[in-house]
């Protein structure tokens, strides 16, 4: 097969199961709202049944909401990219992005500590650029359910902007390293397995590369690098 044709077919699937997944999200938004009417109804269950009943409706909402996490974090992975790429202040736009998460890291005792570096603005796709940031980010908050420390540090090495982003977590063996990137796979109980690769996918798409260092006990480091040079311009759409 020819790389145009792959690069058609690879396309076509795509558009088709982000089709599929904007078609289950109809019946499941209105699977939620029913839920949530019955929730209500029986919300002052007086009788046993009545209770039980409460709690069932209470599971199926929850069960209902994980569904919705997973359609909603397949689509990100599967949408088709089509990148504006303009100059930013990546310091300015990672403080966005930690701002955004300080609550929650403050509510799991997260402390998060930054070190900007000097560097000229990059051109990158501000909100994909966001987004993979905020997996990543997320990610670390995530391996520290004790509390922790999360680091994010930026600098020019050669040619590259290039962000860490570093947790005091419980670390990575070497197994697990081979295949955190690989899509569906998680070491969460209740994570989709495609956050990180919808991270990585992101930061290819900029011409960029994610890497990581991790060791059992002592932590991980996500290291990414986004060439600075090159124009400002509007990316051609990218699909799976």
């Amino acid at each position: 097969m020819t790389a145009g044709k792959d690069a058609d077919r690879l396309a076509f699937l795509g558009q088709l199961a982000a089709g599929l997944a904007h078609e289950i999200r109809t019946p499941l938004s209105t699977l939620q709202a029913n839920l949530q009417l019955l929730q209500e109804d029986w919300e002052e269950g007086k009788t046993e049944k009545e209770r039980a009943s409460v709690q069932r409706i209470k599971l199926l909402l929850k069960e209902t909401s994980r569904l919705e996490e997973i359609v909603n974090d397949f689509l990100r992975f599967a949408g088709m990219h089509k990148l504006n790429r303009i100059p930013h202040d990546l310091n300015r736009v990672i403080a966005e992005v930690l701002d955004f998460v300080g609550p929650e890291a403050q509510q799991k005792k997260v402390r998060i500590l930054k070190s900007f570096g000097e560097m000229p603005k990059v051109p990158v796709d501000v909100n994909l650029f966001k987004q993979a940031l905020l997996n990543l980010v997320m990610n670390a908050i995530q391996a520290m359910p004790n509390g922790g420390e999360l680091i994010v540090r930026t600098q020019k090495w050669r040619e590259y902007a290039q962000v860490d982003v570093a947790d005091t977590g419980s670390g990575m063996t070497s197994e697990t390293q081979a295949k955190i990137f690989d899509v569906y796979f998680s070491t969460k109980k209740t994570g989709t397995g495609l956050g990180l690769p919808t991270a990585r996918r992101i930061v290819h798409e900029h011409d960029g590369t994610v890497g990581l260092t991790s060791e059992p006990g002592k932590g991980s480091c996500f290291t990414i690098r986004i060439p600075i040079g090159g124009e400002a311009k509007q990316g051609p759409a990218i699909s799976l």
